[in-house]
């Protein structure tokens, strides 16, 4: 599944690589980027809500929602901050959508499949506070800490997604910080809050750690906070009955 998702990529980063010999890359954004770990860490099992409006296992999920009525109803519902998908292929998410949904002064996480530091530079051109690398998807730790220090430089934190402790023990050699256990089988897609109980006891008091996928029901939400976690994040079960702000505050209650 990662790989198809990878030969997605090569497009835009063919794309990306001819901007850069043009010498017209996007510029840094400039304004003020709002903490993203920090403000995780300030809220008791913080969620993260997330934009999506299409899924390779959902297809179209809610393609007719915007993003800046679901930016605000999710904040009126009480989200810590924002995932938003900007894949286009299989997620049907666009970059500027960052943009879009930054008025409600909630950080952002940009979700999609970086593996190039053009991808991080066209980044740190969004008001993003984070991004998202996914561990496996890197051939060694020095690969990935490579991404996770120019995001640094432009004042980007990374969220490093992993599957299984051996991704984990990648991400650490990386030197991330910010962990996202995904509870997702990617040869089944389907999933198991029991990955993310397996996962938690090699939690570390310096890390902030967020479980992802699979979380729908205020049961499992507190499952999660058993669990010891910093923050979900949740996506598909938010949009899909097409009312992101009821569904996020029945999550909640």
């Amino acid at each position: 599944m990662l790989n198809k998702f990878l030969a997605a990529k090569h497009a835009e980063i063919a794309r990306l690589v001819q901007l850069k010999k043009k010498d017209a890359l996007p510029t840094v954004y400039n304004g003020e980027r709002i903490p993203f770990a920090a403000t995780l860490r300030a809220n008791k099992l913080a969620c993260i809500a997330e934009y999506k409006r299409a899924s390779p296992s959902r297809g179209d999920i809610a393609p007719h929602l915007s993003p800046e009525d679901v930016a605000e109803q999710y904040a009126k519902a009480g989200a810590t901050a924002l995932s938003v998908l900007t894949e286009e292929k299989y997620f049907k998410g666009k970059l500027e959508y960052l943009e879009r949904m930054q008025f409600v002064g909630l950080p952002m996480l940009r979700k999609d499949f970086i593996v190039h530091p053009l991808q991080v530079i066209e980044t740190a051109s969004t008001p993003a506070s984070a991004q998202l690398l996914i561990a496996r998807m890197f051939n060694s730790p020095e690969e990935l800490r490579e991404l996770i220090e120019l995001g640094t430089s432009f004042g980007l934190e990374s969220v490093v997604e992993v599957f299984n402790h051996a991704d984990l023990v990648l991400a650490r050699l990386a030197n991330a910080t910010i962990i996202q256990v995904n509870n997702r089988n990617l040869a089944t897609l389907e999933t198991d809050l029991a990955i993310c109980e397996r996962m938690i006891p090699h939690r570390r008091t310096a890390e902030v750690w967020i479980a992802a996928s699979g979380i729908s029901t205020p049961t499992q939400r507190r499952q999660v906070e058993a669990a010891g976690y910093d923050a979900m994040l949740v996506g598909t079960a938010l949009m899909q009955g097409g009312d992101p702000q009821k569904a996020l505050t029945r999550l909640l209650e």
